[in-house]
């Protein structure tokens, strides 16, 4: 088979991931990253002794990047020290009382029999319907590269329809097992971040609940910057050039295919592109008279949440905080309508706090603390300055209400991160933090291709096509788009 030159924009997990599949089997592979360093949405940075993670802060389902590591003769274990967090996270309710959730499968029953009489029973079942779907989504259909239905037209799928519960109502589905309020909201909350109510979500998503429960809460020592500094490793490994600092900012298209890539300085000649980048950017600013899809078809999406973040360092430690903490002590519903219905700044938002500092000592200086507190948001909002400072005053004092401590006065190093830099450092559509909403509409076939519809060298990976937003989807998108560049390949070299 011919070498191929194959040009990728984007370094962030699913670009990284491509590239490697794409180099391993002897092509030509660079990759074009916009900003200074490596990562996408999963970069870092350094202040004042403090490293911090940027975005994904949650390792879950540790298999996919097992998986990974071992197609390149590697194990996670020769990058990092991969740890089980025990408790998972720490949630904070609105009665004033927090849980730990246990990572311990019995204790975790005991917890729902505490709250709920017989429910412990209906976990052990729940469970294992989530163990069905997570086998079947996981290890299967998020694999296809949903270019045809004819895809799914086999007997695993079509026999497993009625219990991938694809057309039931997340809400409706775990209303026929729990009752609990506290249970609801526990076995809600990874929905939160998937684009929609879970009214609107389907069923097929308690497959999160397994990844929770059962394969737990992870972190690799360092920070889970470790993750992206592994890929670098591989894909350097396998050949892959890697050019930072270089924008791409347009494609010359000959016909029905991509001649070349343009940067700000000089342009580079491929047989085949890749788009890591945002998939609406690529389509409407560097395709430009080429795009796979229109203005209106991209106006019409349902976009999961963006997000305000800020990054905190305080000189002192804060006790009642976990690794992970969830404060539901304001109403779920309430918020996921001001994200989903009636698309608002938030008037008392349900927020996040990750502590990676309780974990490892290595991202914050001795005695101090290294905090991440995210707030899901409508995407497209009006961001301001003044509109950060007034949230941070409001997580603030919450966070102090609920922890018993005060300590505003203690930090010493702070940033915000919010939609205008989610549209200036990823060219991110409306300022989205997590892709397309996962809702039955918006699933497999009608999701953006990863194979551009006319020009036939040009493809799509990361989260707004297949399978999904997250870091172990994204994993997978890059190497199913690799794997069907290397299918065409084959079939054009014949």
């Amino acid at each position: 088979m011919k070498t191929k030159k194959i040009n990728i924009l984007g370094s962030g997990v699913a670009g990284l991931s491509c590239a490697s599949f794409l180099a391993q089997q002897g092509h030509q592979v660079t990759i074009f990253e916009k900003n200074p360093t490596t990562g996408g949405r999963a970069r870092t940075f350094e202040e004042n002794g403090f490293r911090f993670d940027m975005g994904p802060s949650w390792y879950w389902m540790p298999e996919v990047f097992e998986k990974f590591y071992q197609k390149f003769n590697h194990t996670s274990s020769d990058f990092y020290e991969l740890v089980r967090l025990d408790p998972s996270y720490r949630v904070f309710w609105q009665d004033g009382e927090s849980s730990d959730i246990p990572a311990s499968m019995d204790e975790l029953m005991s917890w729902f029999e505490f709250l709920e009489p017989g429910s412990s029973a209906k976990l052990r079942k729940f469970l294992q319907e989530a163990a069905y779907k997570y086998d079947v989504g996981m290890n299967d259909l998020v694999h296809r590269p949903s270019l045809s239905w004819l895809e799914f037209a086999d007997m695993r799928v079509i026999k497993g329809l009625f219990k991938l519960h694809i057309t039931s109502s997340f809400s409706s589905y775990i209303r026929k097992y729990f009752k609990h309020p506290k249970i609801l909201s526990l076995l809600e909350f990874p929905v939160l971040f998937l684009g929609a109510q879970p009214k609107d979500t389907p069923a097929l998503y308690s497959l999160m609940n397994y990844a929770d429960m059962e394969l737990g809460t992870w972190y690799p020592m360092g920070g889970m910057h470790k993750i992206i500094e592994a890929f670098e490793e591989i894909a350097r490994e396998q050949g892959v050039q890697i050019k930072t600092g270089s924008e791409v900012n347009g494609f010359e298209v000959m016909n029905t295919h991509v001649s070349r890539l343009n940067t700000h300085y000089e342009s580079f000649a491929g047989d085949y592109f890749v788009s890591g980048a945002d998939y609406h950017h690529t389509d409407n600013d560097l395709l430009k008279g080429s795009s796979n899809y229109s203005e209106k078809y991209w106006d019409s999406r349902k976009l999961a949440p963006s997000c305000l973040i800020f990054y905190l360092g305080t000189d002192k430690k804060i006790p009642g905080l976990l690794h992970h903490n969830l404060f539901f002590d304001e109403d779920f519903g309430k918020h996921a309508a001001e994200i989903y219905e009636t698309p608002q700044w938030p008037e008392s938002p349900l927020f996040y706090v990750c502590c990676p500092s309780k974990t490892d000592p290595s991202v914050a200086p001795e005695n101090m603390e290294n905090l991440f507190l995210l707030v899901p948001i409508a995407p497209n909002l009006k961001d301001s300055e003044e509109k950060r400072s007034q949230y941070l005053d409001l997580l603030l004092g919450r966070m102090e209400k609920q922890c018993k401590v005060t300590f505003r006065e203690n930090i010493v190093f702070q940033k915000s991160y919010c939609i205008d830099d989610f549209k200036k450092d990823y060219n991110a559509y409306k300022g989205n933090a997590y892709g397309l909403a996962n809702t039955l509409m918006q699933t497999a076939k009608l999701k953006p291709a990863i194979r551009h519809k006319s020009l036939k060298n040009f493809y799509y990976t990361g989260q707004l096509t297949v399978p999904g937003p997250g870091v172990p989807p994204s994993i997978i998108s890059g190497e199913v788009v690799a794997r069907e560049i290397l299918k065409q390949i084959k079939k054009e070299s014949l």
